[in-house]
C-alpha cells in the first residue's frame, strides 16, 4: 500500500519545523552560557569551552552531501529531532553528577552536530515538500518563527529556571538601588554598607545592605585616602577601577568566589601595560577619512554605587549555601557588574557573618529618578536546570511524534543510497562539490552572497554601541533600559515585519520583479543610521521611527537573499548546496563584522555610517549580473 502523503497545509508543519530548529541552536549557544554561569564554571572556561561549540554549524556544509545521498530529508530530520530529544534528556541527567561541566560539553558537542545536521535536512525539504510559490510565500514565516524560538530559549526558558531556584531554597534576598540626578554625589563607604544594622532573628535568611539615592553626576576628580592616612586627588574613572577591584578581592579574601589568578607577565606586574601601537594604516585612515570629535560640555564619567549581602547565621558545619545575584526588574540603566566579577556567592559556617559585596554602575544619562531591583535566589540550581532540560527533551519528543504524522512525504524525496556503496557514495560526496562549482553564474552566485548583505554586516555590529555611546562619542547617549526597547523590541517587529510582507509580494510576483525593490530596500534604509550620527538630539520617538524603518527594510531585502539561495540550490543536489550556500552566507556576515568595530572607531560613527551607504553599491551592483527566471517564486495561473 502506498501510504506517502504527497501534500500537507504547509501551515501544519512549517511554524513547528523551524521552531523546532532555532530552539537546539540556542540551547547549545547561550542557555549553555547562562547555565554554566549559575552552576559556578568561570568566565574563563566558559568562553574557551563554549566558543568551540559554534563549529558544526561552520563547517556543516562539508558532510551537507551525505544528508543529499544517504536516505530522505523526512528521515533525517524525524531522526535528528528524535537524537535531539535524547540529547536534552542526556543533559538534564548529567548536570547532577560530578563531573558534570565535561558531560554536558559532550553532550552540548552532539547535540551541536545533530542540530547543525537537522538545519541541512530540514531546509532540503522544505525546498522539497512546496512549490516555488510556496517557497517564496512562507519564507517569511519560517523566519518569523526562528525568531520567536531563539525568544523562547533566551527567555521563557531561563525565567522558568529562575523561577524553580526562587522556590527550592532560602527565600530570595531583594537589593534595590535608587538614583537621583539631583542628589549630591558621596563616596562610596564600604565599612559603613557592611555595618548597617540586620535582622538577626528567626530562621536563617539572607539579609542586604543598600547605599541611599545614589547620585548620576560624578566630579572630574575625587579626594581618598591612602592606606598610610594621606589624602590623594584622583581621576574619578581611576577611582571607580580601583573600587571594582577592591570588591573584587574582598570576595575573594573572603572565600565567596574562586580566587580568579591573573595570567602572568613577562614586566613587573606593577608596570602599567603597554598602549597598543597605531599602524601606520590606521593612522592615515583616520587623517584622511575621520571625523573631528564633538564637542559636549559636561561631565560623562558614570557613577558607581556598591550593595552587601550577608547571611543572619551560621549553616551546618560542612554546609554550602549558594546564592546568584541578577537583575529582577526597574531600569537597566542600573547595571550590575557580572562580567569582571562573579555575582555566584557561596556562604559557609567560616564567612557567613562577612558582608559578600556587589558592584554597580549607574548610568550618567539618566534624567529622571530611577529605581531597579536585583534579587539573589539560593535554590537548588542544578535541579533548575535539569526541569529546563526536561521540558526541552519532552518537547522534542512529542515534536517529533507529531512531525511523523505532520510533514508530507513529497515524491522527490526519495532514497538514492539503496544501492549504494562506499565507493559510489564517495564518489558523489565529491560530486557534489564539483556541480555546486560547475553552476551557471557560480562566481556571479557566490560574489552576490558575500555581497548583497555587505553594509548590513558591518552595521549590525554597531547598532547597540551607536545607541549607547554617549553624544560626545558620536553616538545617541540613550540608558541601556531605553536601547531594550528601541533595538530589541521596536527593532525586532520592524525585521519580524519586513520579512512577512517580503515573502508575500515575491510569492505574488516572483522573485525576479521584486530583487530590485528589495536590493534598493535593503540599502537606502541605512540612511536612518546616517541622519541620527547627524542630529543625534532625536526624540525617542523618532529613534524608534529610524529603527523601525531601518530593520523593516533589512528584514524585506533579506527575503531576496533566501530565495535566491533557494534558487541557486536548485537541481539534484539542492539539500548539500543549500549548506554550502549558507556556508557562503556566514562568511559574507563574518568577515565584515570583523573590521566594522576597528574601522568605526578610526573615522567615526558618522563617516562610517556614510561608508555602509558606500557599500550599499555592492549590494545593488550584484544584483545587476544575477539571471532569475522570471517565473520563480510565483504562483503560476
Amino acid at each position: 500500500m502506498n501510504n506517502k502523503t504527497t501534500r500537507r497545509n504547509p501551515w501544519a508543519w512549517i511554524p513547528t519545523l523551524y521552531f523546532a530548529q532555532g530552539l537546539p541552536y540556542v540551547a547549545v549557544m547561550t542557555i549553555s552560557v547562562i547555565m554554566y554561569k549559575r552552576l559556578g564554571i568561570s568566565n574563563t572556561d566558559i568562553a574557551l569551552y563554549t566558543g568551540w561549540l559554534y563549529l558544526p554549524w561552520v563547517i556543516k556544509p562539508f558532510w551537507s552531501p551525505f544528508v543529499d545521498i544517504v536516505r530522505t530529508k523526512r528521515w533525517w530530520t524525524l531522526a535528528m529531532q528524535w537524537i535531539i530529544a535524547a540529547c536534552m534528556a542526556g543533559i538534564a541527567f548529567s548536570i547532577p553528577a560530578p563531573f558534570f561541566f565535561q558531560l554536558t560539553l559532550a553532550v552540548f558537542w552532539l547535540m551541536g552536530f545533530t542540530s547543525a545536521t537537522h538545519d541541512i535536512a530540514a531546509d532540503g525539504f522544505y525546498m522539497l515538500a512546496l512549490t516555488e510559490h510556496e517557497q517564496s510565500l512562507y519564507v517569511g514565516i519560517r523566519s518569523t518563527f526562528y525568531r520567536i524560538a531563539t525568544v523562547a530559549g533566551q527567555g521563557l526558558l531561563v525565567i522558568i529556571a529562575g523561577l524553580i531556584e526562587l522556590n527550592t531554597g532560602l527565600p530570595p534576598v531583594s537589593v534595590h538601588i535608587n538614583a537621583d540626578p539631583s542628589a549630591e554625589y558621596s563616596l562610596v563607604d564600604m565599612e559603613a554598607i557592611s555595618s548597617l544594622p540586620a535582622d538577626l532573628d528567626g530562621e536563617m535568611q539572607f539579609v542586604s545592605m543598600v547605599p541611599d539615592v545614589v547620585a548620576t553626576v560624578v566630579p572630574d576628580e575625587v579626594e581618598v585616602s591612602a592606606p598610610d592616612g594621606t589624602i590623594r586627588c584622583i581621576p574619578f574613572t581611576q577611582y571607580a577601577t580601583e573600587m571594582r577591584d577592591s570588591v573584587k578581592h574582598l570576595n575573594e579574601r573572603n572565600g565567596f568566589v574562586p580566587v580568579d589568578v591573573p595570567v602572568a607577565v613577562a614586566a613587573s606586574d606593577n608596570a602599567p601595560a603597554p598602549a597598543p601601537s597605531e599602524s601606520s594604516f590606521t593612522r592615515w585612515v583616520r587623517e584622511h577619512f575621520g571625523e573631528k570629535p564633538r564637542e559636549v560640555s559636561g561631565n560623562k564619567a558614570n557613577n558607581i554605587a556598591v550593595a552587601a549581602i550577608r547571611l543572619n547565621r551560621a549553616p551546618a558545619p560542612g554546609e554550602q549555601v549558594v546564592v546568584n545575584v541578577t537583575h529582577k526588574d526597574g531600569d537597566k540603566s542600573l547595571h550590575l557588574e557580572q562580567n569582571a566579577m562573579p555575582t555566584r556567592f557561596t556562604f559557609t559556617d567560616q564567612n557567613w557573618n562577612r558582608p559578600a559585596y556587589l558592584y554597580f554602575e549607574v548610568d550618567n544619562k539618566i534624567k529622571s529618578q530611577v529605581s531597579a531591583s536585583f534579587e539573589g535566589a539560593s535554590g537548588n540550581i542544578p535541579f533548575a536546570w535539569m526541569v529546563v532540560f526536561g521540558v526541552l527533551s519532552a518537547f522534542f519528543f512529542a515534536v517529533a511524534g507529531y512531525h511523523s504524522w505532520a510533514l508530507p512525504r513529497p515524491a522527490s524525496d526519495g532514497d538514492r543510497s539503496a544501492n549504494a556503496t562506499a565507493s559510489t557514495i564517495l564518489h558523489e560526496f565529491f560530486a557534489t562539490f564539483k556541480a555546486f562549482f560547475e553552476k551557471k553564474q557560480v562566481l556571479v552566485a557566490i560574489a552576490f552572497m558575500l555581497l548583497y548583505r555587505l553594509p548590513e554586516a558591518q552595521l549590525v555590529k554597531l547598532i547597540n554601541p551607536f545607541l549607547l555611546d554617549p553624544i560626545d562619542k558620536g553616538g545617541l547617549g540613550l540608558t541601556t533600559q531605553e536601547v531594550g526597547f528601541v533595538y530589541g523590541t521596536v527593532g525586532i517587529i520592524g525585521l519580524t515585519v519586513g520579512g512577512i510582507i517580503g515573502g508575500i509580494v515575491a510569492a505574488r510576483g516572483g522573485l525576479k520583479k521584486w530583487l530590485w525593490p528589495m536590493a534598493w530596500s535593503m540599502s537606502l534604509t541605512c540612511l536612518t543610521f546616517v541622519y541620527l550620527s547627524y542630529f543625534p538630539t532625536q526624540s525617542l520617538t523618532t529613534v524608534n521611527i529610524c529603527v523601525f524603518i531601518e530593520q523593516f527594510g533589512y528584514g524585506f531585502g533579506f527575503t531576496a537573499y533566501m530565495l535566491y539561495l533557494i534558487y541557486f540550490s536548485e537541481g539534484r543536489h539542492k539539500t548539500a548546496h543549500y549548506a554550502i550556500c549558507t556556508g557562503f552566507m556566514a562568511l559574507g556576515m563574518m568577515i565584515p563584522g570583523m573590521a566594522a568595530g576597528w574601522l568605526q572607531e578610526t573615522i567615526g560613527y558618522q563617516h562610517f555610517f556614510i561608508w555602509t551607504m558606500i557599500c550599499c553599491i555592492a549590494t545593488v551592483g550584484v544584483c545587476a549580473f544575477i539571471k532569475i527566471d522570471p517565473k520563480f517564486g510565483r504562483k503560476e495561473s
